[in-house]
């Protein structure tokens, strides 16, 4: 058995005790937040395209799948995977027009469309606008499980995130993670090899974009609202230093990244309007000490040895 498996294994171990020494809904939070850094991640630090409105998929899929469990009483695996369907749908859609642009462009097109999904968010009736949906129910899994008690809850979410994160592994070292790699770090050569650059850039993005949609929905059963915030372009942004602040191009970074500022804004909160200062102050502080992010600084010293 290998160093990383051995790292896996006691990660997945303690996430496993975690909730008799946490609080669930804390913890449960920092799973989402961690799963939509890691498709992100697929793909800013593995394919080389930075998007700037990948909140457009977290946030409405915690809008269809809320909607779904709420109004049309779907059970929650369903309504999950209907707003995981609904957010790969948009990222072929999105992607198709994104990818056939190239650095700022991109990241421009995508923040173009995730502003005019959250406008659509603003005024679909379903939305409930400022509002937002609230007091999303759990319902039962399978019709049998109920939802409503955290522990249950608690570890059904972390067995989305292991499944989604698992997926992401797979991908990532696969021949078609390979070609993705090559994208990143010379696409004209990929090109020049024969690989269709645009279509592998675009599977990406309807993996990221689905997944994301995954972390989203999973999101508004666990904590019961979906909200303008979600879809927001700040949340954009934050998923974005979540990334950064972990290590981009890295298994575990964004994973860290995303631990790292949820838990900031939790125990911070009551320095009100200061937490969005301390969090600058401490990304700044980090990208000066650990210019690879903290978890890159940590393989790329371990790697020296």
């Amino acid at each position: 058995m290998n160093r990383t498996m051995v790292v896996y294994l006691v990660l997945l171990v303690a996430a496993g005790v975690a909730p008799f020494i946490g609080y669930p809904i804390f913890l449960m939070t920092c799973l989402c937040f961690a799963l939509f850094a890691c498709a992100f991640n697929l793909l800013v630090g593995f394919t080389g395209l930075l998007s700037f409105g990948h909140a457009m998929f977290f946030g409405f899929a915690a809008y269809v799948c809320g909607h779904a469990a709420k109004v049309w009483g779907w059970t929650p695996e369903i309504a999950i995977l209907f707003g995981t369907a609904c957010t790969a749908v948009i990222g072929l859609a999105v992607g198709w027009l994104a990818v056939r642009r190239q650095g700022i462009y991109f990241a421009m097109v995508t923040l173009a469309l995730s502003q005019m999904v959250y406008f659509f968010c603003v005024q679909a009736p379903f939305t409930y606008a400022e509002d937002g949906i609230q007091g999303i129910p759990r319902g039962k899994l399978f019709g049998l499980v109920d939802m409503t008690n955290d522990m249950y809850m608690y570890y059904f979410v972390l067995a989305i995130f292991v499944g989604g994160f698992w997926l992401i592994h797979r991908i990532i070292h696969s021949p078609f993670g390979q070609v993705l790699k090559s994208i990143r770090e010379n696409e004209p050569r990929a090109l020049s090899l024969g690989y269709d650059v645009d279509k592998y850039k675009l599977v990406a993005f309807v993996l990221s974009s689905a997944i994301a949609g995954l972390a989203g929905a999973t999101k508004s059963l666990s904590l019961g609202l979906a909200t303008l915030t979600d879809v927001g372009w700040q949340m954009s942004g934050e998923v974005v230093l979540m990334t950064l602040l972990g290590g981009m191009g890295t298994i575990l970074g964004p994973v860290v990244g995303a631990s790292t500022i949820i838990t900031m804004q939790n125990y911070l909160s009551g320095f009100g309007s200061w937490v969005t200062i301390i969090m600058g102050a401490t990304f700044v502080v980090c990208v000066l000490l650990f210019r690879r992010g903290i978890v890159g600084e940590i393989e790329y010293r371990l790697g020296r040895k």
